[in-house]
């Protein structure tokens, strides 16, 4: 207050403090995380990093905070904060968790504490006036996904966040003992949240302005029928699956022996450690991937690190689940699968038969293994029930060894296998958590055509989930998918440009490519007669031309010209395409403006306005008012 009238505050200098937070978790990121909250602390810093962007466009645009209309929004950027403040601290005491010395109590608190400060975040970010802010859509692109990530995240974490749950969990102290910030100013050592008000459990994405990509699958990406992407797809279809599963009341008490001894929950997919103890696979990988060489529960030295699948625990699981009426861990229960339509189909004959080929995956003789990887090549593409059957015993980490194997016929039918395998959409995160793809982008670079192809196409089949575009785009693969698109076979080249689409949706990725060399790949593709592949190319570019970086590089391509041709002569969908590019590197680029009209875009345009699609005529009649205004200028 200043001579009794209110002060307005500036968005520029609301968003210090929290560009500072983010800032000090990525230092906490860069050292790194260890112990059992590994992966957690890990996801929880790389999603909270990529907001830096969005606050520092909230800071430059210097909007008044005063001037929004509603006053709920007078508090959106305080809400962001004292969530990305709890976020800091949680992630310093969590990578300081101890399990060897602290209670089962303080790991449920920690976990409790993810869970509600992941919704705090999704929470806030859901209510950032974004249009008011001029936030723009790349950026924009970027917090959705972040969003989604978060809203993931926090559904595997637990059930709903009542606000009772969520002032209590967030305002508590951590235990001391995993609290390495009691020193300091006062209130350091607790994540206190004021004014939490009261929570809706509605959360209202920000509105993304994205266009429809058209990009046709018209490869065969594998022997069986694969994910489709459709002639019409958002940016964000890929992002939107809402994987919430409902907890019944009053249920019944799950024997101890069938929960998981570090996550305490139910074993979904039990394995034996060497020690002869049972985890939940994906607990007992973060444990060994963080260097830890003990068992968890008895503190013994794991002298092998194998995992092996407890199918006999996991039957009695299934079992158990049906007779008091629980959501099954698994599609196979009780010797029967579950189809789509609520029928069940009774494969009890199949398993036994099943369970052999994949013991022989291992066996030390390599005509045994190079032909059980033949047969389940051959099952997996036969049916979803052979998917399912395949993957609870246990097969996916042995095929991922197999992609290693020097012997080319093994690793061609491994890398079909995963292909086919991943068609299942439960077997994704599997087939991700053996760590396949690192595996999967050798085979992309260094085997035989057809491997390189199935390889290809199984990069496109995971990375529909939108955490997994993050995880592929990090692993090296855009590289190799380029070099795929430039010296590949027909096929090989059409299930490389659909990777690389979908991977290009996720805005972290665009540079990447742009850095393997994709945009000369493409022109070159774009100008070669014989190709069949424009509406692709098209495709591609129209998803890079948002990024600055694809945009600088597209207009030094000489790009221009090219898609001004494909106004003229270019099939509908070819001249839509053609007109959206033409817009992300017309707008606000007075250069590539003056290009445009210099190359007689005018009538192609004013054509398409009256004859072209209606995403066409948007396109044409926006870059129409942005040359008339550059002509008053």
């Amino acid at each position: 207050m200043a001579g009794g009238q209110p002060t307005t505050a500036v968005a520029g200098d609301a968003t210090k403090i929290p560009l500072q937070v983010i800032h000090d978790i990525s230092q906490i990121s860069g050292a790194g995380f260890a112990g059992l909250f590994k992966k957690d602390c890990t996801d929880l810093a790389r999603r909270v990093s990529l907001l830096a962007h969005l606050l520092e466009e909230i800071r430059d645009s210097n909007t008044l905070l005063g001037s929004l209309s509603n006053a709920h929004h007078n508090c959106c950027l305080v809400d962001l904060f004292i969530a990305l403040k709890a976020a800091k601290r949680l992630l310093i005491a969590a990578n300081d968790f101890d399990p060897k010395i602290s209670p089962d109590a303080a790991r449920k608190k920690v976990v409790l504490q993810f869970q509600c400060v992941t919704w705090k975040l999704v929470k806030s970010l859901g209510s950032l006036p974004y249009d008011h802010f001029d936030i723009s859509e790349e950026v924009q692109e970027q917090v959705e996904l972040v969003i989604t990530q978060l809203k993931r995240a926090k559904e595997r974490y637990g059930g709903p966040v009542t606000s009772n749950l969520l002032s209590r969990a967030l305002s508590q102290q951590l235990d001391k003992e995993i609290d390495p910030l009691q020193s300091g100013s006062r209130g350091v050592g607790s994540l206190h949240l004021e004014n939490v008000g009261n929570i809706d459990h509605e959360v209202n994405k920000p509105k993304l302005v994205q266009e429809p990509k058209n990009l046709r699958n018209s490869s065969k990406f594998s022997e069986v029928t694969s994910p489709k992407v459709p002639a019409s797809v958002r940016e964000d279809d890929s992002l939107s699956k809402n994987l919430v599963e409902s907890k019944k009341p009053n249920s019944p008490i799950i024997p101890e022996e069938y929960l998981c001894p570090i996550s305490l929950e139910l074993l979904r997919d039990p394995v034996i450690v060497a020690t002869g103890q049972t985890y939940e696979r994906s607990f007992i990988q973060r444990w060994i991937d963080g260097c830890n060489t003990r068992c968890p529960k008895t503190q013994q030295i794991l002298e092998d690190l194998t995992l092996t699948p407890n199918i006999a625990l996991r039957r009695i699981i299934s079992d158990w689940c049906t007779r008091n009426n629980i959501e099954q861990p698994t599609a196979l229960a009780n010797g029967k699968i579950k189809r789509s339509d609520g029928s069940f189909r009774d494969v009890s004959g199949d398993i036994g038969a099943i369970e052999v080929i994949v013991r022989k995956l291992s066996s030390r003789y390599a005509e045994y293994r190079r032909a059980a990887v033949a047969e389940i090549r051959s099952l997996s593409k036969r049916s979803t029930d052979n998917r399912v059957l395949i993957a609870e015993a246990g097969a996916i980490p042995v095929l991922v060894n197999l992609l290693t194997s020097e012997d080319s016929q093994i690793q061609e039918n491994a890398v079909t296998s995963i292909l086919n395998l991943s068609i299942f959409d439960n077997n994704k995160g599997l087939i991700m958590l053996a760590g396949a793809v690192p595996s999967i982008v050798q085979v992309l670079r260094a085997g035989s055509m057809e491997a390189k192809e199935n390889a290809a196409a199984t990069i496109f089949s995971l990375s529909l989930g939108d955490e997994n575009k993050i995880i592929i785009g990090a692993s090296g693969a855009i590289p190799a998918l380029v070099e795929l698109l430039q010296s590949g076979s027909t096929r090989g080249k059409k299930d490389a440009a659909t990777a690389l689409f979908n991977l290009c949706i996720y805005q972290g990725n665009k540079g990447r490519a742009v850095r393997a060399g994709i945009i000369p790949a493409l022109l070159t593709m774009l100008t070669d007669s014989s190709s069949c592949m424009v509406d692709e190319v098209l495709t591609i570019l129209s998803v890079l031309a948002s990024h600055q970086e694809a945009k600088a590089a597209i207009a030094k391509a000489s790009t221009i010209p090219v898609l001004i041709d494909l106004l003229r002569t270019g099939l509908p969908r070819n001249k839509e395409n053609a007109a959206a590019i033409l817009l992300s590197l017309c707008k606000r680029d007075p250069e590539n403006l003056s290009c445009l009209s210099r190359l007689g875009a005018l009538i192609p345009l004013s054509e398409l306005v009256n004859t072209g699609t209606e995403r066409a005529k948007r396109k044409a009649t926006s870059l129409l008012e942005h040359l008339s205004k550059s002509q008053q200028a």
